[in-house]
């Protein structure tokens, strides 16, 4: 990989990292080549310290080590991305990452309709929300409900009308979401065994 360090005329460049599984970007250091040649051979990533202005290895004091996954150069060859998996928080604050922010998986819009399911599981009393009524009802009934939607994706499978298939399709997986928050579960947790079996 050709990486240009010297565009800005000071050896470095910068250096973003990001959790290979969440995909959350962690932190941002920079590199010189030095510092590249050490993560590239002991596979934990290596800075050098502007304010130190010598190398050092993210963790060698907390223990917090970033394990190298892959490491790629931009259009420009003067920026990396790196992706690691960290051994604990990255920021020197003890926070996941240096914005302060959790290192936690997210899915996108699936994670913005468990939260919407969460504050409908919270709030039952809501007369018009059709979430808040199968909670109130129980998980007799989510499931139910859940068994229903297999049915029809399974009937709609067999035919050739693909939009009718994809409403279906988004109806299980939302009645899933459901079922999941009544068993007290999230994506995440299911994502987990999954890993855990790959």
């Amino acid at each position: 990989m050709k990486i240009d360090f010297n565009k800005n005329n000071d050896g470095l460049v910068p250096a973003i990292i990001q959790d290979v599984s969440t995909k959350n970007v962690l932190m941002l250091g920079y590199m010189n080549q030095e510092a590249y040649q050490k993560t590239m051979d002991t596979k934990k990533v290596t800075f050098y310290s502007r304010s130190k202005q010598r190398l050092w290895t993210k963790g060698e004091e907390s223990g917090n080590f970033l394990e190298l996954v892959s490491v790629k150069n931009d259009c420009d060859k003067d920026s990396l991305l790196i992706q690691v998996k960290p051994q604990g928080p990255t920021c020197h604050t003890g926070a996941d990452t240096c914005w302060n922010e959790s290192n936690n998986q997210s899915f996108g819009f699936l994670s913005e309709l468990e939260t919407i399911i969460q504050n409908r599981k919270e709030n039952q009393e809501d007369e018009k929300s059709y979430v808040a009524s199968l909670f109130r009802k129980g998980i007799n009934k989510i499931a139910q409900k859940v068994g229903e939607e297999a049915v029809e994706i399974v009937i709609e499978a067999k035919d050739t009308n693909d939009e009718l298939f994809l409403n279906e399709s988004a109806d299980l997986l939302f009645h899933y979401l459901i079922l999941l928050q009544a068993k007290g579960f999230t994506l995440d947790n299911v994502v987990k065994v999954l890993k855990d079996r790959h």
